[in-house]
């Protein structure tokens, strides 16, 4: 017998026939686009994985970016609110000058970031103290444009006399993470 036709009789019909001797041969009965076809399947399924975490991290992103603006928020109220409680303590000391009626509170927030004259026992010295080095923007908002509050209103009231500033609030009516409105920080 012929070795080849010897190899085709003793060789099973479901045993792929084998090119070459190296470990990394390749059946002779696949074709290249059986092969391809698997990459594509794990191209889909890599694309389907993608696309749920994405779906999973969007809404992730917009909590923090929230959060990231809340904090900012909150920073900033506290940087004018304590600016507020400085210029009221110089003027408790007679360091600055202060109109009557306005109880030591300073006018209004530009006044905290443009600075006011201090007055001292040497005249001879114009020396001036900034409380803010200016005003922030809201991050709710996006505008400098804060909700203020003078001695003579109301805790509540929403609108500012105009006689001095003794608190400042966000004017956004959005609703923080913690269910609180922005407007009552």
């Amino acid at each position: 017998m012929n070795g080849s036709l010897y190899s085709l009789m003793t060789r099973s019909a479901s045993a792929p026939r084998i090119r070459g001797r190296c470990t990394g041969a390749v059946p002779i009965g696949r074709t290249r686009a059986a092969e391809a076809g698997t990459t594509l399947l794990e191209l889909i399924v890599a694309c389907s994985i993608l696309l749920v975490l994405a779906t999973v991290s969007i809404p992730l992103a917009r909590v923090s970016i929230r959060r990231h603006k809340e904090t900012d928020l909150r920073y900033d109220l506290r940087q004018m609110r304590d600016a507020i409680d400085r210029y009221k303590d110089a003027s408790d000391k007679n360091l600055i000058k202060v109109a009557a009626g306005t109880e030591g509170y300073p006018p209004d927030l530009d006044t905290l970031a443009k600075g006011v004259k201090l007055m001292s026992a040497q005249q001879d010295k114009d020396r001036q103290v900034r409380f803010l080095r200016e005003i922030p923007v809201d991050p709710m908002t996006g505008n400098k444009d804060w909700g203020l509050r003078s001695v003579q209103d109301d805790a509540d009231s929403d609108s500012w006399g105009g006689q001095d500033v003794f608190d400042v609030f966000s004017k956004s009516q959005g609703t923080a993470l913690d269910g609180s409105k922005y407007s009552e920080w």
